[in-house]
């Protein structure tokens, strides 16, 4: 047991390095060859920091471990809102100036429902799958339009500061994000194999592994880089951030799980962790979007009931498992 242990640890760890040199790298170039700061924000940066979840849910649906593959997007998803978020505005409150961002947070809660009707069957099949991963590309090619056209946006601004850290050229970027690729890849392969191993030898479901440490360690790149930009004040790259990986979790993720490997769900997916998640995500649309002619932020309290929500839930996943019900 001590060797899958080091496994899921040594892949974790890097995981979030090979992530983080990936999405620099692949911003860079994409910086290089005239793509646009809020395009960056919008894909690069949010969707490459889904880049984990990604490899392991392929990595995991193609070796018969679909349960892990959607347990991470779906985990991984209320850890972005509860924890991240979550402590992100209890260090400080966040404030939503961007258009973009509003203009995905309903998207955001649509595709959250349209998910519970696709696995009402109990299966996402291979034919739900496409649907997903359509949906994803018409979702990036209508991003891409909109960049093109959209005038200046506060995301824009944040992600042309944030991305001025770290300078490379053509040829610099276009390495570290083949490295990048590489280690992902290689650490995916090595983090799913101990999580298997893992739950074999404790009796563990891999829904349960892949909705708990698998998702927790694969939204630590874009914890990452959430507390790196609040350090500079960009509130608007903190939310884009989760709100772009939560649409690549649910979309991306899942479909490209379920077009490897159809993937059986469990009435206790729905009502447990489904349910869950659309309620921290409808909590996220309503503190970000504001109501009632109340400016769109996060404040303090409003994090404290995100972070609440995770905790309490990690910790009744924790009890399922000392109860040997998981």
């Amino acid at each position: 047991m001590l060797l899958p242990v080091l496994a899921v640890i040594g892949g974790l760890v890097l995981l979030v390095w090979s992530a983080e040199r990936f999405v620099e790298g692949a911003a860079a170039t994409s910086r290089r060859l005239g793509v646009s700061p809020l395009l960056i924000g919008m894909l690069v940066l949010g969707f490459g920091t889904s880049a984990p979840e990604l490899m392991v849910s392929a990595l995991a649906a193609g070796q018969g471990n679909p349960g892990l593959a959607l347990g991470n997007a779906y985990g991984s998803n209320i850890a972005n809102i509860g924890l991240i978020l979550g402590l992100v505005a209890l260090a400080s409150p966040l404030s939503v100036h961007s258009g973009v961002i509003r203009r995905e947070l309903p998207l955001l809660g649509g595709v959250t429902l349209l998910s519970a009707i696709l696995m009402w069957g109990g299966v996402i099949g291979r034919m739900e799958g496409s649907l997903l991963l359509a949906l994803l590309a018409a979702f990036i090619l209508f991003s891409i339009l909109q960049a093109r056209q959209a005038g200046p946006d506060a995301l824009a601004a944040e992600t042309e500061e944030s991305l001025a850290i770290k300078p490379m050229s053509l040829k610099a970027g276009l390495v570290w994000t083949l490295v990048g690729l590489l280690l992902l890849i290689l650490s995916s392969r090595i983090l799913v194999w101990g999580a298997v191993a893992i739950a074999q030898g404790f009796g563990v479901s891999d829904l349960i592994i892949g909705l708990t440490v698998v998702a927790v360690g694969t939204s630590l790149p874009e914890l990452a880089a959430s507390v790196s930009a609040l350090r500079r004040g960009e509130h608007d790259l903190v939310l884009g951030n989760v709100v772009g990986s939560n649409l690549f979790n649910t979309l991306g993720v899942v479909g490209l799980a379920a077009v490897i490997r159809p993937i059986e769900v469990g009435s206790e997916v729905l009502l447990r962790d489904w349910s869950l998640m659309a309620v921290m995500t409808a909590l996220l649309v309503i503190f970000a979007m504001g109501w009632r002619g109340r400016p769109g932020r996060i404040n303090r309290l409003e994090g404290a009931v995100l972070l609440i929500l995770f905790l309490g839930y990690m910790l009744f996943m924790i009890r399922l498992v000392v109860l040997g019900v998981a």
